[in-house]
């Protein structure tokens, strides 16, 4: 039973047909619709305002530094001076926040192919991208990632991919698969390096995982699978780093913390010498789980997740 005190309005965020979580909601900040998807942002009881698109939850204002200091911060770090940025997705504006913090980053083309996701973004989502939509050094473009890819001529120091993962019946399947990794090689400079949202790494779904990790391998000569533990999915949350020749293993954490004291604008909340270390270290079944694939995921039979709860990043 409901006590007084206990919020009445419920979300529920279907992981699969066997496993959901909730969300106690105060109430909706927008709801609407796009040309691509329904678009709702809601005010949280635990997690602040959170993005939810076609009712898959994909960032909370209280944790989304967890998700997106992962996600970006490793790859510029490594780069000894990274100056041009792609990324694909990322339509609150926090993948990009987290690119700009950099000092030595001069331009930042963020390609997203819903416009009016970015728009309630701008609007409603002040914290997360902290006015990076504006920052001069930024490049906004709505379109295919992958026709922009295909299309550009420009190469870049690091290129983030922050997409939803590849559903069933959704965009974003084109993007995760040889072909397209090796099209994305070709636009990174030498010292290039690629960061993927990659799923969760939870036991009861690593396919997707493992098989990005696999396919990664099939194009970039080194790769390397790390996690990190996002309070508002309830689940770790799995990443990959390809390189040409980095590895994030031989830099020391008091190596890290330098360089983050030079470079960043602003404090991280998540990412230093000491999580780096962490992250990259994964729990022995992921490792195990990773050895044993062996599928390389191909535009001709591309991966389709069938349950859309694991869809988390958009």
């Amino acid at each position: 039973m409901l006590k007084k005190d206990t919020p009445s309005l419920w979300i529920y965020d279907y992981f699969s047909p066997f496993e959901i979580h909730k969300h106690a909601i105060r109430g909706t900040v927008y709801h609407g619709h796009s040309d691509i998807q329904e678009i709702v942002i809601a005010e949280s009881e635990c997690y602040g305002r959170c993005l939810i698109l076609d009712n898959e939850f994909q960032s909370a204002e209280l944790d989304e530094f967890v998700y997106h200091e992962s996600l970006v911060q490793p790859a510029l770090i490594l780069h000894p001076e990274p100056k041009k940025v792609a990324i694909i997705g990322g339509g609150e504006g926090a993948t990009l926040r987290e690119a700009l913090r950099h000092k030595t980053v001069s331009k930042a083309v963020m390609v997203d192919l819903d416009e009016k996701v970015v728009e309630c973004s701008k609007e409603y989502l002040p914290s997360f991208h902290n006015g990076s939509f504006s920052d001069k050094r930024t490049t906004l473009l709505f379109k295919d990632g992958r026709k922009f890819m295909e299309e550009t001529n420009e190469t870049f120091d690091a290129i983030i991919i922050d997409i939803t993962c590849p559903l069933e019946g959704g965009p974003s399947y084109k993007l995760f698969t040889k072909e397209f990794y090796e099209l994305v090689r070709q636009k990174l400079t030498p010292q290039g390096l690629l960061s993927i949202q990659a799923s969760t790494t939870s036991p009861t779904a690593l396919t997707t995982y493992t098989i990005l990790n696999r396919t990664l391998k099939e194009v970039f000569p080194n790769v390397f699978p790390y996690a990190a533990y996002v309070p508002f999915f309830a689940m770790l949350w799995g990443f990959c780093l390809a390189t040409n020749g980095l590895d994030p293993a031989q830099v020391t954490k008091e190596e890290i913390d330098q360089i983050i004291s030079e470079r960043i604008k602003g404090e991280l909340k998540f990412y230093d010498g000491t999580t780096h270390q962490s992250i990259f270290n994964l729990p022995k079944y992921v490792r195990k789980a990773l050895a044993q694939q062996t599928h390389v995921n191909r535009d001709n039979q591309p991966l389709k997740e069938k349950y859309p709860g694991l869809a988390k990043k958009g």
